[in-house]
């Protein structure tokens, strides 16, 4: 018996000892724990769906889009002039040494553009300054003398009153110090005649620079470095007459003429619809400026000037144009009552089982919406419930894209 028992005793296990502290078991538990979860983040990191790029257009209310076009009551044609526009010449006549501008580039006002050969000008203007110079050193050589011959004048005086020197002496000292006082004056006056020469040397000097006298566009170079330059015509045709032609592009306006049976129609301030025969489908908003107060006997027609209310680089002098003559809008009170609500493009629209649906972006996220629809107006539909003015809708959505979905704003 008592080799059973120790046989049993050998056969026992050691619960005691042999077992981990509970403090380690519980850190390897947390351990374990924590990679389970970075696993996890990691995985849904990979495998969630990238977000959609989709456009957007940005829903705005009905009196602001959907205002019925006014009508056309009289049509024209005519061109694109510029009311600023100068061919830029030289002030005096000269060989041009430098030109500084091409065709297309823009100048600002006070630029210069050219410069004419200047080698006889500065020679003129310092043979000015010398003779200015020598003026200045003869005044002062008269002003040294002026005082010497002063204070002779004064100790004959003196000798005068004891009887030393005679009368005579004493009145040639005195002509001796007027004649110096008008010779001071009169070289006073040659100093401000050769000042006025250094002036005139030195305008002579700047007009050999020539200068943009406004800020636009050049549209035209008419001379080239060598040629002579001048602002008067010269024969033989070896003399230019001008260096480049500038345009004021912000002075750009529409000319037409337009029939006088009809200039009746036209009033100034009057709305207008400018299309350039270049860009047929951009319709630029105009108004009529002015109608010149005369008349065309050969073509019996009036000139009537025209604003453009939309400047663009695309509209270049000497483009054709046509013009609409837009009748006057009726006031609010008398228009026809328009339905409320705002303007959604039909291409923001989805079918989703025979129901129109539209998604809305809102903050990195579509939501779907089904909004209450009205007629067509043009090619958007009026919305009457389920979308606001400001609203970012989502067009042409992708069949895979749900509520809910990640998307992001594709780049244009």
């Amino acid at each position: 018996m008592d080799d059973k028992s120790a046989l049993l005793n050998q056969l026992r296990i050691d619960r005691g000892g042999g077992q981990p502290p509970p403090g380690n078991a519980r850190l390897w538990w947390v351990l374990g724990l924590i990679c389970v979860l970075v696993v996890a983040v990691a995985l849904w990191y990979w495998l969630r769906p990238a977000p959609i790029p989709v456009h957007i257009a940005v829903l705005k209310p009905m009196d602001q889009t959907s205002a019925p076009a006014a009508a056309s009551i009289l049509d024209a044609s005519g061109y694109v002039v510029a009311r600023r526009q100068a061919a830029v010449a030289s002030k005096i006549t000269g060989k041009m040494v430098e030109l500084d501008i091409e065709e297309g580039d823009r100048v600002k006002e006070g630029q210069v553009i050219a410069r004419l050969d200047d080698t006889n000008i500065r020679a003129s203007l310092n043979a000015a300054r010398a003779q200015e110079d020598f003026a200045k050193a003869g005044l002062a050589e008269t002003g040294v003398n002026l005082k010497n011959a002063e204070r002779d004048y004064g100790r004959q005086k003196s000798l005068l009153g004891g009887h030393f020197v005679s009368q005579a002496v004493v009145d040639n000292s005195q002509t001796s110090v007027d004649a110096l006082r008008a010779q001071l004056m009169t070289q006073q006056a040659n100093i401000a005649v050769a000042d006025r020469n250094v002036q005139l040397a030195q305008r002579n000097l700047d007009d050999t620079i020539v200068r943009a006298p406004f800020a636009g566009v050049v549209i035209a170079k008419s001379a080239q470095v060598g040629e002579i330059v001048s602002p008067l015509s010269a024969g033989g045709g070896f003399t230019r007459t001008g260096i480049g032609t500038i345009v004021d592009m912000d002075s750009l306006e529409v000319e037409v003429d337009v029939n006088e049976a009809y200039i009746g129609r036209v009033q100034p301030g009057q709305a207008v619809e400018s299309i350039l025969n270049a860009y047929p489908d951009w319709k630029i908003p105009s108004h009529v400026i002015a109608i010149i107060p005369t008349a065309d006997r050969a073509k019996a027609t009036v000139k009537v000037r025209i604003g453009l209310d939309l400047k663009d680089p695309r509209i270049v002098p000497d483009m054709g144009v046509r013009v609409s003559f837009l009748e006057d809008r009726k006031p609010a009170a008398q228009d026809q009552p328009r339905a409320a609500g705002v303007l959604l493009p039909k291409e923001a629209l989805r079918d989703d089982n025979g129901h129109e649906v539209v998604f809305v972006f809102n903050d990195g996220r579509a939501e779907r919406r089904a909004p209450t629809l009205g007629g067509n107006v043009g090619e958007s539909r009026q919305v009457q419930s389920g979308l606001n003015a400001g609203d970012s809708v989502i067009l042409d959505p992708p069949a895979a894209l749900k509520d809910g979905s990640a998307v992001v704003l594709a780049k244009p």
